[in-house]
């Protein structure tokens, strides 16, 4: 065989790619169960933040994880709207709604608690994909974190506006109670401010009105008397 000829040089070539691709093909599948449960974790791991929970506290925060929940809520039977999370802490009720907006260099997002009144901020937590250390990533931290805890999302009249993160000594237009913005991250923090509001008043908007009272009444049935036999 003339391994020279170009006929044996594309061949040879062919051959590695394909070996290649199936040892990754097959690393990839053997990997992904692992990846699917590093995910989950991560995400149980942020819900029991945004509840309060020290994870240092635990040697298996999954078990904690499993010990304070309690199911699953669906938004809409289409699946269009992210799940909200029950759980029970020290013997209260707590909600935890995803969140997902964008920074200033990327996707940011996280989960915040309320609690059963759906209106008290019980606990926040932040992620971010690329925001700049130091500044717009500091969203992370629990400084920053800590303000929201004891805010409301309502205003005086009951309607949803959520919590506004603004410069220190600026001062909230619309009845919204506030948080300090993080110093040098304007827009990262105009993000946060934004993300709550959409989230919070058009994706779960639904199911924050629920408990309170603002959904419309359900007719009453009306009875016809029996009609005594003649």
């Amino acid at each position: 065989m003339n391994t020279n000829s170009n006929v044996y040089t594309i061949a040879y070539a062919t051959v590695m790619v394909v070996i290649v691709a199936v040892l990754l093909a097959f690393v990839s599948q053997a990997l992904t169960p692992r990846q699917q449960a590093n995910i989950k974790l991560d995400q149980q791991k942020q819900m029991l933040v945004a509840l309060n929970q020290e994870l240092d506290s635990f040697a298996n925060p999954a078990a904690r994880y499993e010990e304070l929940v309690r199911d699953t809520i669906q938004m809409n039977e289409d699946g269009t709207k992210a799940n909200i999370i029950r759980f029970e802490v020290e013997g209260a009720t707590k909600y935890v709604l995803r969140l997902h907006g964008a920074g200033l260099w990327g996707g940011i997002g996280g989960y915040i608690a309320l609690d059963e009144d759906k209106n008290t901020i019980f606990g926040i937590n932040f992620n971010h994909e690329s925001e700049t250390p130091g500044l717009g990533a500091l969203i992370v931290e629990k400084p920053f974190r800590e303000q929201f805890i004891g805010k409301h999302i309502r205003n005086a009249a009951g309607d949803i506006v959520s919590v506004v993160v603004l410069k220190k000594g600026n001062k909230a237009e619309n009845g919204e109670e506030q948080v300090d913005a993080v110093s040098g991250a304007t827009i990262t923090s105009t993000g946060v401010s934004d993300m709550l509001k959409t989230n919070l008043s058009e994706e779960y908007k639904d199911f924050l009105y629920v408990l309170i009272g603002n959904a419309e009444p359900a007719e009453e049935e009306i009875v016809e008397p029996n009609q005594e036999e003649e």
